[in-house]
């Protein structure tokens, strides 16, 4: 054989070769195969997506929108509930998981077959959802400061947001509430940013422990976990007046040393996501912030997951919202927000970020770094490989022991602020055996009230046909003798009262359900008939008040008539922990992690401030210890 003809040969073997491996490539793409390192399998996927494609990963739509048709035409990257959003009236695990196949499977019959993200608000438990364990909102939880009990919680939470086929939450809010008079507070865990920081150890119960050598790496540890959401990104609770979506007025100092520092850890813990606030900062909102989203999150604290947008939040650039749309929509994609939840008007928003990306108004660059982020996600927690739910976390939901930490985590949330009047002995733990109690208040048997914004809807409900859970009522009877009667009125009056030869009485007051702006108050009173409850009962016998609410409110004008009183913020379904330490079967242990005001004329106030003059000061809280069966 010649030279020319050994060299013809040659050729034809590596043409072969290129030949096979192309085919190879072709049969079986680097970005399926999860052997891969993840570098390597963003970059194959990207470099085969179409525009098309890339922009339908930053589009996160709603599920009643969310058709097999909309998924594939618009290569759709995620879904989402908003509050109440749900596939049926409480709709069983297995309703959920259809629900969320369903939509999976539209998603995997594109060309590509990039698995969508469906997410939820799991704020306090998996609180959407009929049946599962509701755990005290965040206001309770700081309480505690037990970073390891919002471990278990977290835990716990993302194995019944799996139990419905879902892989992500929007948690945890991480604001630092600074004034109670914000219809949010109750979702912050302290006006200390000490306390915030420590909570974020809710992030790897939700995700899972991130390995040592990843820090600032996203980071999920599989089908029995959930990619969390920090919110909302930065300086929500600081707003003037306490005015939901207003404006934080704060120097350098205030952001970085307040309102930051619970980001820092989030970050570190590998948290998967992080939404933006609706607020604004010094007048820019927060959604068009390129300084503090790309510049201080992403550049300087090296965060690479994905920034979301909250709901329509690129809309409410503007006020009035979507005054204009275009220029929003160039402001939050520049400023560096990766995943638009839009949720709605899906087609407005590919039609106009196309349109901006063709005129060179937004850079490939841009997108190519939010695809980038979205994808690093959906791939970190095996979403290529396992993309359909199954029901294999379905008995999860409410679970005993799910309910069982719940219920350490109310008794743990509780603060005794008064415990006798002057001069006498406390009236706290109260006897098991006596012969007659009486409970009273709006509060008393109702499990919406207790439970408070985000259950189910999303501003809550009232009444006990929401969900499965104990009130406090059914809580007081299962703990007392068998031997005691106990007598429930809602609103006695005081006749009643001092003819019933009571041996004492709980009266359980408060706020009613809210959520977001709907919950900002300006002057912070418990629902009447409250304080003529207060007044008819406290005035004839001896009485506790537990006051179920979302923050501190007006209390003052009533202490000196009560006995006890207890804060037992918005305790979720498991009322038995308010009746584990008021009947001493645990001691009260909690301290406060906000100030109560004496009147909403000091407010904001926080601890630290020059004119601190509080009814009870922040970290207060008096101990009892069991009773001695």
């Amino acid at each position: 054989m010649g030279t020319l003809s050994k060299a013809l040969l040659c050729l034809l073997l590596l043409f072969c070769a290129l030949a096979a491996a192309a085919a190879d490539d072709e049969g079986a793409p680097k970005y399926k195969d999860p052997k891969q390192p993840l570098g390597a399998r963003i970059r194959d996927l990207m470099n085969r997506m179409t525009l098309p494609e890339k922009i339908g990963q930053m589009v996160q739509i709603e599920r009643t929108v969310a058709t097999p048709d909309v998924m594939k035409n618009y290569f759709i990257g995620s879904v989402l509930s908003g509050g109440g959003s749900v596939p049926a009236p409480k709709a069983t695990p297995e309703a959920w998981v259809n629900m969320v196949n369903e939509i999976q499977k539209a998603a995997l019959s594109t060309r590509l077959g990039i698995p969508m993200i469906y997410g939820i608000d799991a704020v306090h438990g998996h609180n959407n959802v009929y049946g599962a364990t509701i755990f005290p909102h965040n206001v309770g939880l700081g309480v505690t400061r037990d970073p390891m009990l919002l471990k278990r919680i977290g835990e716990a939470t993302a194995l019944e947001v799996r139990a419905t086929g879902i892989p992500y939450a929007f948690a945890p809010c991480i604001a630092v509430c600074r004034d109670p008079r914000w219809g949010r507070c109750y979702e912050s865990y302290s006006e200390d940013y000490r306390i915030v920081k420590e909570m974020t150890e809710i992030i790897p119960g939700l995700q899972g422990d991130l390995p040592t050598e990843r820090r600032g790496v996203p980071f999920v540890g599989g089908k029995s976990k959930v990619a969390a959401c920090a919110k909302h990104f930065v300086g929500d609770g600081g707003t003037v007046g306490g005015i939901d979506e207003n404006n934080t007025v704060i120097d350098s100092n205030g952001l970085f040393g307040i309102h930051m520092p619970g980001y820092y850890n989030a970050v570190n813990k590998g948290v998967a996501t992080i939404m933006v606030s609706y607020s604004a900062l010094n007048g820019l909102r927060m959604h068009a912030h390129k300084e503090l989203v790309t510049g201080y999150l992403k550049d300087k604290l090296k965060f690479r997951g994905f920034v979301i947008s909250d709901w329509q939040g690129i809309d409410r650039i503007t006020n009035p919202p979507h005054l204009n749309y275009s220029s929003s929509l160039y402001a939050g994609i520049s400023a560096g927000i990766d995943m638009v939840m839009v949720p709605y008007n899906y087609t407005e928003f590919i039609d106009e970020i196309n349109s901006q990306i063709k005129k060179n108004l937004i850079p490939m660059s841009r997108i190519d770094d939010a695809v980038k982020r979205i994808l690093r996600v959906k791939f970190t927690m095996g979403l290529f490989e396992e993309p359909l739910a199954d029901l294999s976390f379905a008995n999860q939901l409410g679970s005993k022991e799910h309910r069982e930490l719940a219920r350490e985590a109310v008794r743990k949330s509780l603060v005794l602020l008064k415990n006798g009047k002057k001069g006498d002995k406390p009236l706290l733990p109260l006897p098991k055996t006596t012969g007659k109690i009486l409970v009273a208040g709006t509060h008393a048997d109702n499990l919406g009230y207790q439970c408070g914004g985000w259950t189910i809807t999303w501003q809550g409900l009232n009444g006990n046909d929401l969900t499965v859970g104990t009130t406090i009522l059914a809580a007081v009877k299962n703990t007392v003798a068998p031997t005691t009667q106990v007598v429930y009125n809602q609103n006695p009056d005081a006749n009643f009262v001092k003819s019933g030869k009571f041996d004492y009485a709980i009266v359980v007051v408060g706020e009613p359900p809210y959520a977001e702006m709907y919950g900002d108050s300006t002057n912070l009173t418990i629902s009447e008939p409250g304080p003529s409850t207060i007044g008819n009962v406290c005035g004839a016998v001896k009485c506790v008040v537990v006051v179920v609410s979302g923050r501190p409110v007006v209390m003052e004008p009533y202490v000196s008539t009560i006995d006890a009183l207890v804060a037992a913020w918005l305790p979720g379904t498991e009322g038995q922990g308010v009746a584990d330490p008021l009947f001493g079967d645990y001691g009260f242990t909690g301290k406060l992690a906000r100030t109560w005001f004496k009147s909403v004329k000091q407010l904001p106030m926080n601890v630290g401030d020059q004119h601190y003059d509080p009814l009870y000061p922040f970290g207060f809280g008096l101990t009892t210890q069991p009773s001695k069966l």
